[in-house]
């Protein structure tokens, strides 16, 4: 176990690449099982939790060759199916939420899909119900065992049909494209995910062979073909990173440099943030953030306090409101967070409030932020990461404030940001990785 420290209240410059996009390179990963040829994928983020990925299917079988830094090549011709029985992969799979999309290529190309109740961030309930429900309109056979949690479908072809998905979730909109694809005739997904990596992966498909319809919208049309073919594809940069270094500029009033951000793809990002008070300017396909001593946040147009919540793409991602929420304490004025997918995100506000922010939890959904404009800066102490977007939000909370900070579980950083220090010292920032031995 490792921990940082950190001393804040120095003032970072400079340029930052943002890293290759997590959410969509734990679908495309998965998306090689649907070929026995091979597929290259470039600008794959080296985080804990796409490392892990790569090593489950590794264990599978699937013959993985590092390129070059970034770059892989995945070639799933000879695969140990009865390895998803085993223990061992009860106990990998189990500790990765990305997981559970091996299921839709494996149940669609091979006739099963086991997998383990899968772990990842403590943030609240992440129901695995459309996954599955999906499958099951597929033509596919369910069974779950409650001693083990531990699920799996089996069908020996899959039959396209009509579907309403009883969410727009992402992964459960990526598992049921993966395993529509192979399947026989024609699948409608209503009520799809349609956010950019989803865009993503169905343009990979269809660069494989795939016949996909719609793509970027919330109706998706599928006809199903008999096998899919090798393919490069570059992974988008991270929206989630580009979003928390807009906020760790405009936190630490340091003038960054974003570079080869993918601007069509940035969705509210951009605005959500200006609102925020916080300039951002478009120079070619970077954002340039310049040094402000202050930002004050826009009321609405009634001039009621400004509300910031989630919703599906198009609307703001709920992987950015912790850092809003973390940007809002120096800002000049107020905010309520509005965090409406999950339960359990905003509990790691106490320790914002230990820092000296001044911030009201409603209750588990919606936090009221009273902005203390750069007047009182926020004191170091000592944190604990509680997942990856809280974790950055209080990483981004030390170097902003007065004093010396250590955050411990930085392993649950790691999981979605690459050599996060390495890159901060990059741009003056005074943060240490040291191996806890307590």
């Amino acid at each position: 176990m490792s921990i940082f420290k950190i001393e804040g209240g120095h003032e970072l410059k400079g340029d930052i690449t943002p890293q290759g996009a997590k959410n969509e390179a734990l679908q495309i990963i998965c998306a090689t099982l649907l070929t026995p040829e091979k597929v290259t994928i470039n600008n794959i983020p080296d985080i804990r939790d796409v490392n892990k990925l790569i090593y489950i299917l590794s264990e599978l079988g699937v013959k993985v060759e590092k390129i070059k830094n970034n770059t892989y090549t995945f070639q799933a011709d000879e695969i140990d199916i009865d390895y998803l029985e085993s223990e061992k992969f009860k106990k990998e799979g189990g500790s990765l939420r990305g997981s559970i999309m091996i299921v839709g290529p494996l149940l669609t190309r091979f006739g099963k899909g086991y997998i383990p109740k899968p772990g990842g961030d403590k943030i609240g309930r992440r129901r695995l119900d459309t996954h599955f429900e999906g499958f099951i309109k597929l033509g596919a056979k369910f069974r779950y065992n409650k001693d083990e949690y531990f699920y799996g479908v089996e069908a020996k072809r899959l039959k396209g049909t009509y579907m309403l998905l009883d969410e727009a979730s992402v992964t459960g909109t990526a598992n049921i494209i993966m395993a529509s694809v192979l399947a026989e005739g024609e699948t409608i997904i209503y009520n799809a995910a349609c956010e950019p990596y989803i865009q993503q992966l169905s343009k990979m498909l269809v660069s494989m062979g795939a016949k996909i319809v719609g793509i970027g919208s919330n109706r998706l049309i599928i006809q199903g073909v008999l096998s899919l073919s090798g393919c490069e594809h570059n992974i988008l940069p991270d929206m989630i990173e580009i979003g928390s270094w807009i906020g760790m500029a405009a936190m630490t009033r340091s003038e960054l440099t974003i570079k080869n951000v993918s601007w069509e793809n940035l969705g509210q990002i951009p605005n959500v943030f200006k609102k925020l008070g916080i300039k951002l300017e478009k120079k070619n396909d970077d954002i340039f953030i310049p040094k402000q001593e202050s930002y004050k946040i826009q009321s609405d147009l009634d001039d009621s306090i400004l509300t910031v919540s989630d919703a599906p793409w198009p609307g703001f991602t709920p992987d950015l409101l912790s850092i809003v929420l973390v940007v809002a304490t120096q800002a000049k004025g107020s905010v309520l967070v509005h965090q409406k997918m999950f339960e359990s995100r905003l509990f790691f506000v106490d320790k914002l409030i230990d820092m000296g922010a001044k911030i009201i939890l409603c209750d588990p959904h919606r936090a009221t932020v009273i902005g203390l404009n750069h007047e009182s800066s926020l004191r170091g102490t000592t944190l604990t990461s509680p997942d990856i977007r809280a974790g950055v939000s209080l990483l981004i909370a030390a170097l902003s404030a007065t004093g010396k900070s250590t955050i411990h579980n930085i392993e649950q950083i790691d999981r979605g940001y690459e050599k996060i220090d390495e890159r901060l010292r990059a741009l003056g920032a005074k943060i240490e990785r040291i191996s806890d031995t307590f």
